[in-house]
């Protein structure tokens, strides 16, 4: 019995390089039949995996039509992956005898099932990540790239926005202090979004404090509560907000104004109610200082 040759790749590129089509060519120059099987992420559009696998199946179709396009979730454990790689062919072919292909930075380290496989030589310096890079700041005219954006967006998760405030209390607690924004009337907590290199959001908090108001040394972060912020920028979208509100205490330091914030000062604690009622208060932070009058 004829072997049928594998391919186990990713394909996240906008069209085929040179690497793929040879990739392909070589194969298909082996054998008579030709399986590809595409990995599929857990992260939906992300920029490492930016197409579904119904957008890979047609590029690939389009060029060798007769190719057969399978699709295998990627799973945390190689074993387990491995295992579901070997059931997805021998059940879908039970009476057929494969060969798996690899290349360029391939599965092959990674596999412990139990088909053949064979690593092809790299033959040239391609690389999707090149690729997609290159291509992100590109715009077309045509009506495929407005459709390609539409299908993208309308095909990820609903995202939450993790923000964290916090607020700072000089040392005897009397007062606590306040940013405002360039171009603002009213008064909010200082913080911001939470970023991927922080190690966690108590990180983020002392990361967004040091940004908007100077080197000053803090205590430790205390999480007081979390809250779905009425921002105006996601009033009507379908993602949202989510703020952890932390509480600390001043050690030592002068607070000055930077980056997001234009101004800041301290406010007696006191006084937060009748800034409130007076609108004195960003509205999105309204509930936040709400909470710690409470």
């Amino acid at each position: 019995m004829k072997t049928t040759g594998v391919i186990i790749a990713r394909f996240q590129t906008p069209y085929l390089h040179e690497g793929h089509k040879n990739l392909i060519d070589s194969i298909k120059a082996t054998h008579n039949k030709v399986v590809v099987v595409l990995g599929i992420s857990p992260a939906v559009a992300s920029k490492r995996n930016p197409f579904d696998f119904y957008s890979r199946e047609k590029m690939l179709r389009a060029y060798y039509e007769n190719l057969i396009v399978l699709p295998l979730s990627d799973a945390a454990s190689d074993n387990v992956w491995s295992e579901n790689l070997d059931t997805l062919l021998t059940n879908t072919f039970p009476t057929e005898n494969f060969l798996l292909y690899g290349s360029r930075d391939s599965f092959i380290p990674y596999y412990t099932g139990k088909l053949a496989t064979k690593e092809l030589p790299k033959k040239d310096n391609h690389s999707s990540t090149t690729v997609r890079t290159d291509e992100s700041d590109k715009v077309q005219s045509s009506l495929d790239f407005r459709l390609g954006i539409n299908y993208a967006t309308q095909n990820i998760y609903p995202l939450v926005f993790t923000t964290v405030d916090i607020a700072v209390y000089n040392q005897d607690g009397t007062k606590i202090l306040l940013g405002r924004k360039p171009n603002a009337t009213t008064w909010r907590l200082p913080g911001g979004f939470t970023d991927p290199t922080d190690d966690n959001f108590e990180t983020a908090a002392k990361r967004e404090l040091t940004e908007e108001c100077g080197a000053i040394e803090t205590g430790n972060m205390e999480y007081v509560t979390s809250l779905k912020i009425d921002d105006w920028r996601y009033r009507k979208e379908e993602n949202k907000i989510i703020t952890l509100l932390y509480k600390t205490q001043l050690l030592y330091g002068n607070a000055t104004a930077s980056d997001d914030l234009e101004e800041v000062k301290w406010v007696e604690v006191a006084q937060l109610q009748n800034m409130i009622n007076n609108n004195q208060i960003a509205y999105e932070h309204k509930a936040l200082v709400a909470h710690l009058i409470n």
